[in-house]
């Protein structure tokens, strides 16, 4: 078994997951980034990260599907021996109000956001357990904590990785597995790309810091849930929102 520690970062290629994917791949964990369907942000992570002779593999996988988490995950262990890391933080929206938003587009959002990080975890969970070893970090939202006009889909799946962090944390807390939540605010990635100038600068006038947040401060706090030294932390959701839910 390889002696360096392995993680499973969904969605690790773009945004938020891009930067955790790096962060960890820094400080000398194998990465297994996957992604759906942008094979060239993936080829250029891949490259950036052999460049600076960082060790990242990416590889193309549906998170909505649960036949593909195992194979990927059965895949990684069989590569490395070891997945230490899960960290759930593939996630698409479909905004639209509820009274025109569709029941295919409202499980489309849940299929991913929520579906995705159970099929992800029942994927690993088994040989954490037999290691007696493992972190689990969910990506959620502080939408999924406050709401928002037109997100009902968005939202739900982000406030059910609370009830899913919290009650997985309890049900591994003697097995030497941790499971947190981080929860951003208003992250400067491409899924904000296309929110409207003056939409923008409203949000940004209600975060006390005054200005979005970065990718890179949501892989900080992601990459210290991780640590050895946070074994006493678990079931607990960590805001990163620039002092927005004050």
């Amino acid at each position: 078994m390889s002696e360096t520690r392995v993680a499973l970062v969904t969605g690790g290629t773009r945004g938020i997951g891009r930067a955790i994917t790096l962060d960890l791949a820094e400080n000398g964990v194998h990465v297994a980034a996957g992604y759906l369907s942008n094979a060239e942000a993936a080829q250029s992570l891949a490259d950036e990260a052999r460049s600076k002779g960082w060790s990242v593999s990416v590889h193309q996988m549906d998170v909505s599907d649960p036949e593909e988490c195992v194979r990927w995950a059965n895949e990684v262990i069989a590569t490395h021996g070891r997945v230490d890391y899960l960290i759930n933080n593939a996630g698409i929206n479909v905004d639209r109000s509820v009274r025109r938003m569709t029941v295919e587009e409202w499980h489309r959002v849940l299929r991913v956001n929520i579906s995705g990080c159970f099929y992800m975890i029942k994927a690993v969970i088994e040989h954490m357990v037999e290691r007696k070893s493992g972190r689990i970090v969910n990506i959620s939202s502080i939408i999924g904590q406050t709401g928002n006009v037109g997100q009902a889909n968005y939202a739900t799946s982000k406030s059910g990785l609370f009830g899913l962090t919290m009650s997985l944390a309890q049900e591994l807390a003697g097995k030497g597995i941790t499971v947190n939540a981080v929860a951003p605010g208003f992250i400067s990635t491409d899924m904000l790309a296309s929110v409207p100038e003056n939409i923008l600068e409203g949000i940004v006038a209600r975060i006390p810091v005054g200005r979005l947040g970065r990718p890179d401060e949501v892989a900080f706090a992601v990459t210290n849930l991780l640590s050895d030294r946070a074994a006493y932390i678990t079931g607990a959701v960590i805001p990163v929102n620039g002092g927005l839910d004050m």
